[in-house]
């Protein structure tokens, strides 16, 4: 398999040569890097090419790098039936340079920029339908960037006297708890629950 993976490796390099900028052979799959502006023939050449056949988009995803100046790297992953492998194509983009949608080679592709799009802020050029896809319309921020705040900005619950769905700015509702951190057989000043009955 390993020899196998290497030949595919060498031929999509020579055949995609200046095209590709690193590539390497990671957990039995093929991982390809390239420039965005490479992306639409990259992805046509692996789709239709006779020695490659990857016809099958399983995922686009996003990994974010805020310490960055591309913070952001979009994945490709691949299945070619045929050869019985996958296939890793990453680039690389910051939030505000749109990434060309691969949608007109696959259109499966279509959800998958859409939830880019939402949890992480990625741009899609030529995408037929670019909006949310899991938060609500008027949701602030992509929840997935690593700069989001934990808490959130708004909080939704449903107000029964309203009878609707209300926004709210995120309370806080508990304080912080103190921990010991001790164990509970040594160094506690307080009996535990149960504790009683053996002193007894």
């Amino acid at each position: 398999m390993e020899e196998a993976l290497n030949d595919l490796k060498t031929y999509i390099c020579e055949a995609l040569d200046g095209k590709i900028d690193a590539s390497s052979i990671d957990f039995g799959e093929i991982n390809l890097s390239i420039s965005a502006g490479n992306l639409i023939s990259v992805l046509r050449f692996l789709r239709d090419d006779m020695q490659t056949q990857f016809v099958s988009i399983i995922d686009i995803c996003g990994v974010d790098y805020p310490g960055r100046k591309k913070r952001f790297d979009v994945v490709y992953h691949l299945l070619s039936p045929r050869q019985n492998m996958r296939l890793r194509l990453k680039l690389t983009t910051d939030d505000s340079t749109p990434v060309p949608s691969a949608t007109d080679i696959f259109p499966g592709a279509n959800w998958f920029e859409r939830e880019a799009y939402d949890m992480y802020g990625i741009l899609f050029s030529g995408h037929p339908d670019l909006r949310r896809l899991l938060t609500d319309y008027g949701f602030e921020g992509h929840p997935l960037r690593k700069d989001f705040p934990l808490t959130g900005h708004v909080e939704v619950r449903y107000d029964d006297e309203l009878k609707r769905v209300v926004y709210e700015p995120v309370e806080l509702r508990q304080e912080f708890r103190n921990f010991d951190f001790l164990s509970p057989w040594e160094g506690t000043d307080y009996v535990l629950p149960g504790d009683e009955k053996g002193s007894a």
